[in-house]
């Protein structure tokens, strides 16, 4: 097995969260994308209807996280986070935040460019996006890899 996803330690409860998060994330965004260029149809992305798929996507990603969290939980042998599981917790978030920055930049420039909604709306999704997924591979490398706080 690749050293990358088997290192020997025992799998935490947070490091499987990640995984959870991570998964749950590349899994709605890919669903929300299908939706949306199957409606299109030849006609321009900014006219298809998307917010219905984006709502349910996100809220069926929020609901499976939720529930692949608290069965994660039930089944977890670990004790509950320790001072390490919080720096890593930490530092995910701190990596996550830099797409959630650049999401809210890009949607204030098509803004100011006076973009169709649809845009605004799918750059801001694409950095949230993107921050669960970035912050999720963080934290997993830390786990895997090793962490040293600065």
């Amino acid at each position: 097995m690749s050293k990358l996803f088997y290192t020997g330690a025992v799998v935490t409860h947070e490091e499987k969260r990640a995984w959870i998060l991570g998964i749950a994330a590349i899994a709605s965004y890919a669903v929300y994308l299908v939706l949306v260029l199957g409606r299109a149809g030849g006609r321009p992305l900014a006219e298809v209807p998307y917010v219905a798929a984006l709502l349910w996507t996100v809220g069926a990603s929020i609901v499976a996280t939720i529930a692949a969290s608290i069965l994660a939980a039930i089944v977890s042998k670990d004790g509950g986070k320790d001072q390490r599981d919080r720096e890593i917790g930490r530092f995910g978030e701190y990596v996550g935040h830099s797409f959630v920055v650049i999401g809210a930049v890009a949607a204030l420039l098509l803004a100011m460019a006076e973009a169709p909604h649809f845009w605004i709306a799918n750059a801001v999704y694409l950095a949230f996006t993107l921050s669960a997924i970035l912050g999720s591979v963080a934290r997993i490398f830390a786990y895997r890899r090793g962490f040293q706080p600065w």
